[in-house]
């Protein structure tokens, strides 16, 4: 198979390589000419055979808006697009009606592994037509692990991403959990090796996970976790997995919580707790930290 990859960054220069090592022919282009096969767009889709497939794996929104858009004026009817980036996806929606205006085909495909795919393989969970998600199986193979971990989600466009997206809301909240219970465990001067005890959840326990893996690393190389601050980003895929709850009327405590615990780990001082705080010391006199506000310094009650 020939295949064309847009965007080799930590993912797709990695995702280069693992398909190169399973016989798929790559062509690869990225705004880095260091790594960039071809130098633009266009000399990527001269390079390929028809029917052309070229896989995007650019940052999702207008970066990737824009390559899809590009595409369709240079592949033709009969070629295909795989969108392998973190898309919401209602925008797979729109590119699969912009490219199939032309008899473009369109997959979308959440692709989960981070800079261990490479050695373990991805997660593959896509969406598209059986015809269209044939055109691409033997990239997808080359991909997978060597056991499982590729999904046909489903073939509404969309179905793909979907999938990961809810795949990174319950990410969020099994990190969460494991951050609260290394806290606690932190917090209490009781168990004196906190590291060791995560390191035995790893086997036979019922919350052992690759992330529970990676945590032992991190805290193995830093056992308090003095060099990391206490703040944490989200990629977007959090934000819509609780936008999808709210309009479908699911309930998702857990996966909200952990995505405005995040939130929470960007203020320096939390505005709703300094609220919190006053309102406390008002009613019932409790402690804070700084002055008492005006009538705040005796129990009303």
């Amino acid at each position: 198979m020939h295949i064309g990859l847009v965007g080799l960054g930590k993912m797709g220069g990695n995702m280069r390589t693992r398909m190169r090592d399973g016989g798929v022919t790559v062509v690869g282009f990225d705004r880095n000419p260091d790594v960039s096969d071809v130098g633009s767009l266009e000399e990527l889709v001269e390079a390929l055979p028809s029917p052309k497939v070229v896989w995007v794996m650019v940052p999702a929104g207008d970066p990737t808006r824009e390559t899809v858009r590009q595409l369709g004026e240079l592949l033709g009817e009969g070629d295909l697009v795989v969108d392998g980036g973190n898309s919401k996806y209602t925008d797979d929606q729109l590119n699969a009606e912009l490219l199939g205006a032309k008899g473009i085909g369109f997959v979308d495909c959440g692709v989960s592994g981070g800079v261990w795919g490479l050695q373990n393989g991805y997660a593959l969970m896509c969406g598209g037509s059986d015809e269209d998600v044939a055109k691409v199986q033997p990239a997808f193979d080359a991909l997978k692990p060597d056991e499982g971990g590729f999904v046909h989600a489903g073939k509404k466009p969309g179905a793909g991403h979907f999938a990961k997206m809810v795949h990174n809301g319950i990410e969020y909240a099994m990190m969460q959990s494991y951050a609260e219970g290394w806290e606690l465990l932190e917090k209490v001067d009781l168990v004196d090796n906190v590291t060791e005890v995560f390191d035995s959840w790893r086997s036979g326990t019922v919350i052992r996970s690759w992330l529970l893996d990676l945590l032992v690393a991190a805290v193995e190389e830093d056992p308090h976790l003095d060099k990391i601050a206490g703040y944490a980003e989200d990629s977007g895929e959090g934000r819509w997995t609780v936008e999808a709850a709210i309009e479908n009327a699911v309930p998702m405590h857990v996966i909200a919580a952990s995505l405005f615990a995040r939130f929470t780990s960007r203020q320096d001082d939390s505005p709703a707790m300094k609220a919190i705080a006053a309102m406390r010391n008002q009613f019932g006199g409790h402690a804070v930290h700084t002055e008492p506000p005006v009538g705040g310094d005796a129990n009303p009650g």
